[in-house]
């Protein structure tokens, strides 16, 4: 195969008019049209001087055009180099100066901002509607074909971002292998076929809407309703009409919100999936009171994509992420080595997905690729006697007080289960006797009042008294990214001092 992964995606369609992507108002993109899309931007690409290896930035609003662009740009042999659309001209000029990219493309309000922060870099502009920009006046001057460019399996296809929570963005390299590897085991693990339709409503700045989703789809030939966000009331009028949804947790919680979402509002629906951030087991439990169905819950990561899931055909364990994929090993290490059943320790994993180390961070990449292939993801968890893996949270948001280690999750859970807390996020902070104190900031629930006080007495006798938190904050709602994970350094930023002068 010349250029793997478009060659997988595109270039292997059995039939050609099948509906790719299909508009809120019944428009069909069919597999034909985004090919000839992807045939004119690629050719538009290389006629701005894109050249294999080249890097290109793109910070767009979500259309047909713009996925169009990451098939152009894969069939260009260039590498995609994805940007959330939040990020401001002060963020993506890091972005800029660090990857170097041939070509940005941005949404034509920003052109003047972007072009300042571009450097050398070519500016081009593509519309949030996908028809308006430079790039789309570029692509209809070009034929309609494009022979890809020969790539091998190791050639880099995607550079994705961290989010930069513990200090500058890194730069996660995705090769062919990586991408293509993990969508054949997804379709295959997920029976996803030609005759699913999938509701896409993420980002496609994003490994979940971009490559989860969207490879996974097109590998099977199947179609996606293609969203430009998430609407509950969008969502529940077009779910008769998929067969999939894939979402982030609070896309779940805010259909459960709603008295239009019944049984038979989601009973065409074959697979629901959650990802990007951890689902409540309650939302897992009341989702599944409510339609009848269990959830399907996953483990990925920017840098190895999917990891684990629940399975298809079998238990879907709330608080559990699953079993390891085919082809994906996994351990939890301690200090020592690798952990029994049980213990909580590192969670690393190697395989295929594990992507190619971090761009121009030799050190970042020795620090947590260990020469064996094995990645140190900076998760912890554990593993059942049954085989199910469950996260107990990042190792960076382990809490040390007094010497002892405290696992956030852990008195997460006992937390949420108290009356009036709709969730909770525990972290530590400076403290002058301890050196962390366990605080818990708490969302109420909706109509709720909880009780500080009420709340830590709850606790006494549950949790050994280091565990048990020092101070309980309760907030309307927790600080999140646009994936839908609480970030919990902006709340230990936000709390520094709360001890200060004890």
């Amino acid at each position: 195969m010349t250029n793997p992964l478009h060659g997988a995606l595109i270039g292997q369609q059995p039939a050609p008019a099948l509906p790719f992507l299909i508009a809120a108002d019944g428009a069909i993109t069919s597999y034909a049209d985004v090919d000839r899309a992807s045939a004119r931007l690629a050719n538009a690409l290389v006629a701005a001087g894109v050249a294999p290896g080249d890097r290109v930035a793109v910070q767009v609003e979500k259309s047909a055009a713009a996925l169009a662009l990451y098939l152009a740009t894969l069939r260009a042999g260039a590498v995609f180099l994805p940007l959330n659309t939040a990020y401001t001209p002060d963020e993506i000029g890091y972005f800029f100066g660090d990857a170097e990219p041939a070509l940005v493309v941005s949404d034509p309000a920003r052109f003047e901002a972007t072009r300042a922060a571009a450097g050398t870099a070519q500016v081009m502009t593509l519309g949030a509607d996908g028809t308006t920009g430079s790039l789309i006046e570029a692509k209809d001057a070009q034929p309609d074909s494009h022979a890809p460019v020969a790539r091998t399996a190791d050639d880099l296809a995607a550079i994705l971002y961290t989010s930069g929570t513990t200090g500058r963005s890194k730069g996660a390299m995705l090769s062919h292998r990586n991408l293509l590897s993990n969508a054949r085991t997804l379709r295959d693990y997920w029976r996803v076929t030609a005759e699913d339709v999938l509701l896409h409503a993420l980002p496609i700045f994003h490994t979940h809407g971009l490559f989860v989703a969207t490879n996974t789809l097109m590998l099977a030939g199947a179609a996606m309703i293609f969203l430009p966000r998430f609407d509950a009331a969008q969502a529940i009028g077009l779910l008769p009409r998929a067969t999939m949804m894939m979402g982030v947790p609070t896309f779940y919680t805010r259909l459960l919100d709603r008295a239009d979402f019944t049984a038979e509002a989601a009973g065409n629906i074959r697979l629901f999936i959650s990802g990007s951030a951890p689902l409540l087991a309650e939302t897992h439990r009341a989702f599944e009171r409510l339609t009848g169905h269990r959830i399907l819950e996953r483990y990925g990561m920017t840098e190895t994509n999917m990891n684990t899931s629940n399975p298809h055909d079998g238990d879907r364990r709330a608080g559990t992420v699953g079993f390891p994929l085919p082809g994906v090993e996994l351990r939890i290490m301690g200090e020592d080595g690798p952990l029994p059943d049980g213990e909580i320790g590192m969670i690393e994993v190697r395989g295929p997905n594990v992507f190619q180390g971090y761009w121009r961070m030799p050190e970042k990449t020795a620090e947590e690729l260990r020469p064996d292939s094995w990645f140190i993801t900076g998760d912890l968890g554990k593993r059942d006697p049954d085989g199910y893996v469950s996260i107990v949270g990042r190792g960076k948001d382990l809490v040390i007080s007094g010497g002892f280690n405290v696992y956030p999750k852990e008195v997460e859970l006992l937390i949420d289960e108290l009356p009036g807390v709709l969730e909770s996020a525990v972290i530590g902070v400076p403290h002058p006797n301890f050196g962390e104190a366990v605080v818990a900031v708490i969302a109420r629930a909706p109509g709720a009042d909880p009780d500080p006080h009420a709340i830590r007495a709850a606790l006494e006798g549950r949790l050994a008294k280091f565990k048990q938190p020092k101070q309980v904050i309760v907030v309307d709602e927790l600080p999140r990214n646009t994936m839908g994970k609480v970030q919990k350094s902006a709340l230990r930023a936000e709390h520094a001092g709360l001890f200060a002068g004890h």
